[in-house]
């Protein structure tokens, strides 16, 4: 079924493995359904778009059910909010696309927004709890700070480029202390450094930004900028804010259905960042990110889903766009 790849890496044998298993399924309630350019499984259907990424963080973990809970790594994120997706989408006729590199560079959602019409609703498959909905998601910058120096012996007392990097993190640590939603959070991803030849020292860092919906990116950046006293900044990849109204038809209907069958509704709002923020960058329809699971145990050696908390899921969703198609 997968067809010839667009000029972007090729999914892993995890992703390609669980596309088969998503195409089959589709093939097996007779929708429609293939595999796009960059490894999206698309099984097309009504106005609600749900989705969710077929990729997982590295980890191998047991599988195993016990005591109604599912085991293994992908169980919470974001499997189990995959499945609840292909399940509803399956007994409603809404509209699927499982994507891949969510957990990477978000390729798959970036290739959906090109490659079909804008929907009428989003619902985008993480782990929010069964009565949890999320509206909100900071955007992220990935930048690489440089910097080199002519080479001098090590007694003199001027700093060198590593010193030089260190002291600009310190300075950026110290501009971006707050934390929280609303706070810009900054982090070091990696570092890198030495002598080059005899000639030169040089270090770099690569670090990533989180940035809330009342900043801008550019802004972010220029104040970043405004820390280096030598070197210079590479900026890789950026990825804006999304914040929705709590007072959308979507997180009304939400809240309505979770109510009826017993849930407290949670409104929430996630301090990283996933595919939603792509998909609001370029639609402007309704849109929440939902699905079942603990985001506690994201990328954790006890990820793990009540599947008692799945099924109460499909009901809450089936029901969403069971109200939104009426």
């Amino acid at each position: 079924m997968l067809v010839e790849l667009v000029d972007t890496p090729s999914p892993s044998g995890e992703e390609r493995k669980c596309a088969e298993l998503l195409v089959e399924f589709f093939e097996n309630n007779d929708r429609e359904v293939w595999i796009d350019g960059v490894g999206n499984v698309r099984a097309p259907g009504n106005e609600v778009l749900l989705t969710s990424h077929i990729d997982t963080v590295p980890g191998d973990l047991e599988v195993k059910v016990e005591d109604g809970t599912l085991h293994g790594r992908g169980s919470v994120d974001a499997k189990g909010p995959l499945a609840t997706m292909a399940v509803v989408a399956v007994n409603t006729g809404a509209d699927f696309a499982g994507v891949v590199r969510e957990e990477t560079d978000s390729k798959g959602a970036e290739y959906l927004t090109q490659d079909m019409e804008e929907p009428g609703y989003v619902i985008n498959g993480e782990p929010t709890g069964w009565n949890g909905i999320a509206l909100g998601y900071r955007g992220s910058i990935v930048g690489v700070y440089s910097v080199e120096e002519e080479l001098f012996h090590s007694s003199r007392p001027e700093p060198n480029a590593i010193q030089r990097a260190v002291s600009f993190w310190s300075r950026i640590e110290d501009e971006f202390a707050g934390d929280g939603f609303e706070a810009v959070n900054v982090k070091p991803l990696s570092i890198d450094g030495g002598q080059e030849e005899g000639l030169s020292t040089r270090a770099s860092i690569r670090f990533q930004v989180r940035v809330p919906p009342a900043e801008k990116i550019e802004d972010v950046k220029n104040r970043i900028e405004e820390h280096m006293e030598n070197g210079s900044i590479e900026w890789l990849r950026s990825t804006p804010p999304v914040m929705k109204s709590p007072r959308s038809e979507i997180a009304r209907i939400f809240r309505s259905g979770i109510r009826d069958i017993g849930g407290e509704p949670r409104m929430i709002r996630k301090t990283g960042t996933c595919d939603m923020n792509r998909y609001a960058e370029v639609w402007d329809c309704p849109m929440a990110t939902y699905g079942p699971g603990n985001s506690e145990l994201d990328h954790t050696p006890g990820e793990r889903l009540d599947l008692g908390d799945f099924e109460k899921s499909v009901r809450v969703l089936e029901n969403l766009v069971e109200e939104l198609t009426d």
